[in-house]
Order: C-alpha cells, then structure tokens, then sequence
C-alpha cells in the first residue's frame, strides 16, 4: 500500500473518528450525570440530519440547516427528556432501555410520516466542494478535512466548558453526588435538561454533517449509536477526554483495520478469500479493542476507578 493511500485512510479514520466524538460527548454527559441509558441518542442525530436536509432544501442554504439541525435536535432532546426521560432517573436501567427503545421506534414512524421513506439528499456546499492539496500532493476531500476541523473545535469548546465554567462545576458534580449539589441550591431538573439538550444538539450537528456525505434516511442514527456506545466503554464514562481519545482510537481502527487487514492477507491467501476474512476481521477489531481496553483498565481508559 502506497504512502499517500495510507495517509488518506488515516484522514478518514480522523474524521470517522470526530464525527463519532458528537455522537459519544452527549451520550457520556447523560450516562455520566443523569445515570440514564439512553437508546433514543441515534434518533436525535437522525432528528438533525432529516432538519437539515429539510432546511437546506427549502432554502439553498447549509448554513441555515446545521442552525435548523442543532436547534430541532436540542427542543426534541428537551421534550423527551421533561416529557418522559425525567420520570424514569430513579428507575431500574431495564426500564430505562425499554422507554428508550420505545422513543427509537416513535422517532423512526414520527420522522417516516413527515418525510416519507425514500432518502433525502443534503449537498455539500459550494465553497467546500472539491480536494484540497495537502503538504506531499495528496488530494483530500475539503469537506471531510472540514469536519476533521470542526470536531476538534468543538472538542476544545467541550473541554472549556466542563472544566473553566460554571455550568461545567455543576455536570462534573452532578456526576460524582447529585443530591449534595441538589442541597446546595442547584435546580437538578434544570441541570438535566441542559445536559441532555446539550447531547442532543451534538448528536444533531453530527447527523447533519454527515448526512452531506451520505443519505438521510430513516434509522440512520443506530448504527453510530452502536458505535458511540463502543467509544465511551473505551474512553470511560462521563469523561469528555476519554469520548475524544476513544472516539479516534475507533475511528482508526475501524477505517485502517478494512483497508490493512485484506492487503496482510493477499501476502498468504487468495485475493477473494483475502478480502473475505480480512473484512469479517475488521468489522470486529473494535470489539475486540474495547475487549482489550476492558481487561486491562475496567472502567475506561479515563473512567474514574471504583
């Protein structure tokens, strides 16, 4: 494998890899403060994707979809999590999976009524349309290094926000005592909703991103909810450092495992069987990274021990 191809998988793992971070940062905030499992995180990040295409669609303007995307994906989030979400944080986690399982299923009908089941289509915009010429001649889609950019930006923003504001006192703790917090004076149920509005805008921006790079369709969300759910088990529950690190350690060994793996097994095997077990293997090479990470650290890679 050339140079310049591996270097272009890397890239593309990155952006897997920051597109997965949206995703992971809301889902770990809710798990880490509320101690709430929710199933219903993909629906959101489809509830962004289907706003934008919609938006952009009637408007021509991108812009305006990624503001429709955040804006739609946090109201949904805030909805659910007063309407319903708040009467289960004291529940059995079984409940919470099944009331969240029901919201996937309520998401998917609600979305397929108002759009119908045929994908929609959000273009790239103009200005990012086509490669740009990195350092070495290689040609990288200035859109995909466009959200490699954004994602970190965001990242920074995160880590600002739980570490040098107020609200990011409350979150960090709220993870480790909410009753004290409680009894000091600070409204929980206003906390939460922040909280999970917050996650849930996230995971919109990612479906709007993404969703320029891919189809908008119905059930898009749980095949990256699978994936957010891998990142933050990896990167330890409730810690943003540990969703970003986790969130890259995926997306670059899910991306450079389906290119590496088959090209390793043409050195000893038959091009259709290489590709064959090399492509099975990759598809479990997170699995068995979180396996790993699982046995030597427990509670993540930034998890607070027990």
């Amino acid at each position: 494998m050339s140079t310049l191809l591996l270097i272009e998988q890397v890239l593309n793992g990155l952006q897997l890899g920051v597109m997965l971070f949206l995703m992971a940062a809301g889902l770990t905030l809710v798990f880490g403060v509320m101690g709430l499992i929710n199933l219903a995180h993909g629906s959101l990040f489809m509830v962004g994707a289907f706003a934008a295409a919609g938006v952009a669609g009637a408007t021509g303007s991108f812009l305006l979809g990624l503001i429709a995307a955040l804006a739609a994906a946090a109201a949904a989030g805030a909805l659910v999590e007063v309407v319903v979400l708040r009467r289960l944080y004291n529940r059995d986690h079984l409940d919470q999976v099944l009331a969240t399982f029901a919201l996937i299923l309520i998401f998917s009908e609600g979305t397929r009524w108002l759009f119908g089941s045929f994908p929609l289509y959000l273009n790239i915009p103009a200005a990012l349309s086509g490669p740009v010429t990195l350092p070495g001649g290689i040609e990288y889609p200035l859109y995909r290094l466009t959200l490699i950019v954004i994602g970190l930006v965001i990242a920074a923003g995160l880590t600002l926000l739980i570490n040098r504001t107020r609200l990011g006192v409350q979150i960090r703790a709220g993870e480790n005592d909410r009753e004290m917090i409680a009894a000091l004076g600070v409204d929980i149920s206003k906390l939460y909703t922040i909280v999970f509005a917050l996650g849930a805008a996230l995971a919109g921006l990612a479906g709007a991103l993404v969703g320029a790079i891919q189809s908008v369709q119905v059930g898009m969300g749980e095949p990256v909810l699978i994936l957010a759910f891998v990142v933050i088990v990896i990167g330890g529950i409730g810690s943003i450092k540990g969703a970003l690190i986790g969130s890259l350690l995926v997306g670059l060994t899910d991306t450079l495992g389906g290119v590496l793996l088959p090209t390793l097994f043409r050195q000893f095997m038959e091009s259709s069987s290489a590709a064959a077990v090399g492509s099975a293997l990759a598809s479990m090479l997170i699995y068995i990274l979180m396996a790993a990470v699982l046995i030597w650290r427990p509670t993540g890679l930034f998890g607070a021990r027990a």
